[in-house]
């Protein structure tokens, strides 16, 4: 056969595509950087065009609305919520005076507006206007300690513990004996697991709230006896509020914070009509309300 003779063969090779679907991958990566990095410099832009009171306003915006320590959005007690720094306690009553008399304007003489504002922010509104900033405190500490002895697994079981009202001494927390299941040995002042775990509960709400507490300690009648309480039972209640207290200073509230510590035997059962129940052996702790700073200078 003749070179010319020969059938010419023509071979085509086929590339795989397989790979071809990562050909633009990198296009939407850089496409999320580089709009990330926009709202960065805009970010940036907007911090250095704000007034510094314009700044305050988005903070307060932003600011969680219901009270933790945890940096959680959902756990820990009182999760998300801080009181702001103007509060009851924090300069006196100058925030309730800045609202109910307001600053005269710049270009007003010194003493314009003084005498009508200051006038009609009288002793009665500032003390009114104080009380009912207490309260709702009290009201968001107690609704949120509340919830979050639902929330935690380790707190639900112990719920039934606690008793949570405001009285006219300010918002009491009460850790209460039940039956057959008590917060400290027996004739002892020494704290069992679970007071423990309550009472370092307890203190994340007391630290956030700026109100001195007080800590009273009860004991029960003894079964079948005519006496509210034996002489041993005085000393006995004092000794466990001041355990109680100790573990609230390990938890990180402030010794200052501390009014009172005091045992008061069973001379006030929670149940007046059976002394001797269990639940009238109890430990409370009471954030006190405090007495309105008010000025000091009223010449007008």
């Amino acid at each position: 056969m003749s070179m010319n003779d020969r059938p010419i063969l023509i071979k085509k090779i086929k590339k795989g595509g397989h790979h071809g679907h990562h050909g633009g991958a990198w296009k939407v990566a850089y496409a999320d950087f580089v709009t990330a990095m926009m709202a960065f410099f805009l970010l940036m832009w907007l911090i250095n065009t704000t007034d510094p009171e314009q700044k305050r306003g988005i903070a307060e915006y932003f600011a969680p609305a219901s009270v933790s320590q945890s940096t959680s959005g959902s756990g820990g007690i009182l999760g998300g919520t801080s009181l702001g720094q103007d509060g009851f306690r924090s300069d006196g009553s100058s925030s309730v005076v800045s609202q109910l008399a307001p600053e005269a304007p710049d270009n007003a003489p010194p003493d314009a507006g003084q005498s009508t504002n200051l006038a009609s922010a009288s002793e009665e509104a500032l003390r009114s206007e104080i009380a009912r900033r207490e309260d709702a405190a009290f009201q968001s500490a107690a609704a949120s300690l509340r919830q979050a002895m639902q929330d935690m697994p380790e707190l639900a079981e112990l719920s039934r513990h606690l008793i949570i009202d405001q009285t006219p001494e300010g918002l009491r927390i009460q850790l209460i004996d039940q039956e057959g299941r008590s917060m400290f040995e027996e004739n002892s002042a020494r704290p069992n697991e679970r007071a423990r775990v309550l009472l370092r509960a307890i203190s994340r709400v007391i630290n956030q709230l700026p109100n001195r507490i007080s800590i009273t300690g009860h004991t029960s009648a003894v079964a079948g006896s005519s006496r509210a309480s034996s002489a041993g039972d005085w000393p006995l209640s004092s000794a466990r509020a001041e355990s109680s207290r100790q573990i609230l200073m390990t938890a990180g509230v402030d010794a200052d914070r501390v009014f009172q510590v005091s045992g008061r035997a069973g001379a006030e059962p929670l149940y007046p009509d059976d002394p001797s129940l269990a639940g009238n052996r109890r430990i409370a702790i009471v954030l006190l309300r405090e007495a309105p700073v008010l000025p000091t200078d009223t010449r007008f």
